[in-house]
């Protein structure tokens, strides 16, 4: 039976206090609106990001909340005017928007959409509402726009980004957040060319993209 249009069931590690071991326990996520595209979560891995906001007692921490923001995922269903993807696509989240239409989403200088600023919102960009209840109906918050600590989230269509289904799921769920920041960190900021002499100091996910960059895209 198809899960298209309805609410679907499922299992989600649930931070219910602030430095409280997470909660494996059943959820209910709700089908897409306009510009949303539900995803099944097939890997998920953990960013320090998640640890820092998952210790914070104030806002923009908020509680009962579902973290995870590095993922990969398969498309479950889409909502209304969604054009980008389709059924079935294999997808990463992002949580810096890229709505494609603004000037700096357009610009090759900056990724802060102008559409959708980046903020630590804990329910989704476009209507300031959650995509998740628990079983007695109460509204679960979202945690930067991603929320991958569930089987299925509920992610804007400016916060996916489409790749090649041929990469293994636990490479791809990196893109999300470490390898991206690495490399963005090194490139973009940064600037490092062909003959730049760098420190690298960690080589934990970050690390290992900055150490990437002049392999692969300087061809070094």
């Amino acid at each position: 039976m198809s899960s298209v249009g309805k609410p679907i069931h499922c299992k989600a590690a649930v931070a219910r206090e602030a430095g409280k071991p997470l909660v494996i326990e059943e959820v209910v996520v709700a089908p897409p609106k306009a510009h949303e595209v539900r995803i099944k979560i097939i890997c998920t891995s953990l960013c320090h990001s998640d640890i820092t906001l998952w210790k914070w007692k104030e806002p923009p921490a908020y509680f009962p909340r579902i973290l995870g923001h590095e993922a990969a995922g398969i498309v479950e269903s889409i909502g209304e005017g969604v054009n980008e993807f389709e059924e079935g696509d294999f997808v990463v989240p992002v949580f810096l928007a890229n709505c494609r239409e603004c000037i700096d989403c357009k610009s090759t200088r900056s990724n802060q959409c102008e559409t959708l600023p980046f903020k630590l919102s804990p329910r989704m960009p476009r209507d300031d509402t959650s995509r998740f209840t628990d079983t007695k109906g109460e509204a679960l918050y979202h945690f930067l726009h991603v929320s991958s600590f569930s089987q299925y989230t509920v992610v804007d269509v400016a916060h996916l980004v489409k790749i090649n289904p041929a990469i293994p799921p636990d490479r791809a769920c990196l893109l999300s957040c470490g390898l991206s920041t690495g490399v963005g960190a090194a490139w973009k900021t940064a600037q490092v060319e062909a003959g730049s002499t760098v420190a690298i100091f960690g080589l934990g996910v970050i690390g290992l993209a900055v150490w990437i960059l002049p392999l692969n895209l300087l061809k070094l």
